[in-house]
């Protein structure tokens, strides 16, 4: 069986991790560079057992040398970096004729001076802007197939988009009226040492952090002005919640249409989807039903009260949310169905 070979850089955190997982068990992927400045020459499965006895554990990580990863063969690389450090690598990368799939920041957003706002920085790579693909497989999967540089959502950005973006394509909601609220797990935040991350500051709390323009805000912006067809600009409450890894984010807007024309929307939209199931009407996602998932679960309600629309969403931040969702990307880039190496419950 043909497979594709691939790099991972920045394959050591959490997001990283989980690609090498991924990645280890995927029928027509072939890991040959992983790249760790802390754990460079030593064995994956050394820093992470839990991999051991799984064809290519017993792979080194390696220094992020781009000549390096070009040498493995590797034909797809994955980036799994800070936003601002990717930038570099992926432009090295393409000139060497790899593809990329960056999970960080730097590609997502269409505009320099956008990113350069909320990011607090000029954009690494601006002449490359235009050509990423936003790496959202449900709304731009037959520009992904061809892309040579895909851009993967934000976790916050797919649990809001997923549900919102039908809605606002058919007119059925206000968009001046959107607010969105997420509850995200600890390991969004990343493998870093940070007080505010210790377990005795996380534990049997619950905080809102990154107000009032939270990073992730821009991309929210941008894809769903890109379906209103206008500029859309909405609150976004993130909070850090006391679990590993799931985002349950609840999105709340002034109906527009009817309650049974969302539902038509909705299914209309997604019913051929391999990833999003609609729960219906009345139905709350939970996060233990997607952790360690591509899925992302959908529910919604009308409060005939106060006349708005109240959509639910819950996915793996580090599944949906990063991982898995990069890895579909992978799989339409490769001609693969867009399940292969996801079909896990």
């Amino acid at each position: 069986m043909e497979t594709t070979k691939v790099a991972i850089l920045g394959a050591s955190g959490y997001t990283g991790m989980e690609l090498v997982r991924l990645l280890l068990a995927h029928p027509r992927a072939q890991i040959t560079a992983a790249t760790s400045r802390a754990n460079a020459g030593k064995r994956i499965d050394e820093v992470f057992p839990r991999f051991a006895r799984l064809a290519g554990s017993e792979l080194s990580f390696m220094e992020p040398e781009m000549a390096a990863v070009a040498e493995s063969g590797a034909e797809i690389a994955f980036l799994a970096l800070p936003h601002g450090a990717a930038a570099a690598y992926a432009t090295e990368l393409l000139a060497r004729g790899i593809r990329v799939i960056d999970l960080s920041a730097d590609f997502r957003l269409r505009e320099a001076s956008v990113y350069e706002e909320f990011y607090n920085e000029p954009h690494p790579a601006p002449d490359l802007l235009q050509t990423a693909v936003y790496g959202l497989p449900e709304v731009y999967s037959e520009a992904i197939t061809s892309a040579k540089l895909v851009a993967s959502p934000g976790c916050y950005p797919t649990s809001i988009l997923i549900p919102l973006i039908p809605l606002l394509r058919e007119e059925l909601v206000d968009p001046a009226t959107i607010i969105a609220n997420s509850l995200s797990g600890v390991s969004g935040a990343g493998r870093k040492a940070d007080l505010s991350l210790l377990y005795v500051e996380c534990n049997e709390s619950v905080r809102a952090y990154g107000l009032p323009k939270h990073r992730h805000l821009s991309e929210i912006e941008q894809e769903l002005s890109f379906a209103a067809g206008k500029n859309v600009t909405l609150t976004f409450i993130p909070h850090l919640i006391p679990v590993n890894s799931g985002i349950c984010t609840t999105t709340t807007a002034t109906l527009q249409g009817t309650a049974e024309e969302v539902e038509e929307a909705l299914r209309a939209t997604y019913q051929d989807s391999s990833f999003v199931r609609l729960l219906g009407r009345g139905k709350s996602p939970d996060t233990k039903n997607v952790t360690r998932t591509n899925f992302i679960d959908v529910g919604w309600e009308f409060d005939e009260r106060t006349g708005r629309l109240i959509l639910l969403s819950a996915e793996d931040n580090l599944g949906k949310g990063a991982a898995s969702q990069a890895i579909q990307s992978f799989n339409l880039m490769t001609g693969l169905p867009d399940t292969t190496g996801l079909a896990t419950v």
